[in-house]
């Protein structure tokens, strides 16, 4: 066995997974680098604004790449680098999810990939205050001198898995990571397009042109980070004199997931028209808004199956469907709990909530364009 892999980290243009403007790329063999790609690139079309917020953070901007290739035109190139190899990556989900949707958004086949996530593996072996990768690169002895850029942040990951490694007397990386029960983090390979598209790409094609460079559909203020978790802002009473026929007035509101704006401003916008909102699902809870591209269909055939289970959920059990994604979270397992109970509950997507909002909701949705 030799310690192999290939250390990978994207910095993106935008909130959108799906926006890489740069990646780095470090090949190891026998725990030592051989090789290492560095690019910038423009985002895929349509997906490829910049956000002053990004910018701030790794310091590209969108003049810096006017005129390097996309995505999909480096791919073949970043796919060669890679070849056979595991791939390495510190926080090794989102890398995964800009491949994934960065392939998604281009119409692009996917090779299929793989990646073990230094962060965890830094959990499990060392005893730090932050597993940042700053403070596991320290940890590791490697000098990490410009965080947020691309090739210095898979050179500080790869060092980390080295250390890790040789910490634990192994060259085997695969073996180390499951024997402390890990797994990997993993691209699907598909043909054309994927079957199903990833949670994150099918939540930003509900917003429309919001991430497109061409227009400027909302200021940059308003551009949401759909990779953060969002601040539950404050809850505030139903606004008096709102209209009464409204189909939210009178309605009790929980959120949980991303939204495509801050939840404090979707709660006031639900708050003027006469909605009352919580922060957890109580007794009193009338509507859930599942985020994190939850689509319509799918959250009103969940609530049917509940609905039509045999028995009542209670204390811990299980809702006796299937959850992942947005759905996983306690927030959907306890209103799914209460609703199998006989609670009055309305699962509701973003899109369906935008939708009894209209103008009001601040993303714009002409997807014709």
């Amino acid at each position: 066995m030799s310690l192999d892999f290939t250390a990978v980290d994207f910095e993106t243009a935008n909130g959108f997974r799906g926006s890489p403007c740069s990646i780095g790329l470090v090949r190891v063999r026998d725990g030592v680098e051989v090789d290492a790609h560095y690019a910038t690139m423009r985002p895929p079309q349509g997906f490829d604004r910049f956000d002053p917020a990004n910018v701030a953070v790794h310091g590209i901007s969108a003049e810096q790449v006017a005129d390097r290739p996309r995505f999909a035109e480096l791919f073949a190139e970043i796919s060669a680098f890679v070849g056979e190899d595991v791939l390495v990556a510190h926080n090794a989900a989102f890398d995964i999810e800009v491949f994934r949707s960065a392939l998604e958004v281009s119409g692009m086949s996917s090779p299929g990939l793989s990646a073990w996530c230094t962060v965890q593996l830094s959990r499990e072996v060392l005893a730090l205050d932050s597993h940042a990768l700053p403070s596991a690169a320290a940890a590791a002895g490697h000098e990490l001198r410009h965080h947020h850029h691309a090739l210095d942040d898979a050179r500080a990951c790869a060092a980390v898995a080295v250390h890790i490694a040789a910490r634990r007397g192994t060259d085997d990386l695969d073996g180390l990571a499951g024997s402390l029960g890990l797994q990997t983090h993993d691209l699907p390979r598909w043909q054309g397009r994927p079957a199903r598209e990833s949670r994150a790409t099918r939540q930003v094609r509900t917003m429309g042109p919001i991430f497109d460079a061409r227009r400027i559909t909302v200021p940059d203020d308003q551009l949401p980070d759909l990779m953060r978790w969002q601040d539950e802002g404050k809850n505030l009473p139903p606004a008096v004199g709102a209209d009464p026929a409204h189909p939210l007035h009178g309605q009790h509101l929980v959120f949980t997931g991303g939204l495509g704006v801050a939840r404090g401003e979707a709660k006031r916008l639900v708050a003027a028209h006469g909605a009352r909102t919580s922060s957890r699902v109580t007794a009193g809870t009338t509507m859930l808004v599942v985020g994190d591209g939850a689509v319509g269909e799918e959250l009103a055939s969940v609530s049917s199956d509940v609905r039509e289970a045999d028995g009542v959920l209670g204390g811990e059990a299980e809702a006796p469907v299937l959850l992942d994604g947005p759905l996983a979270s306690n927030k959907a397992r306890d209103a799914l709990r209460r609703l199998a109970g006989g609670q009055p509950i309305r699962l509701l997507s973003e899109p369906e909530l935008a939708e009894l909002l209209g103008e009001a909701w601040p993303i714009a949705r002409d997807l014709a364009d």
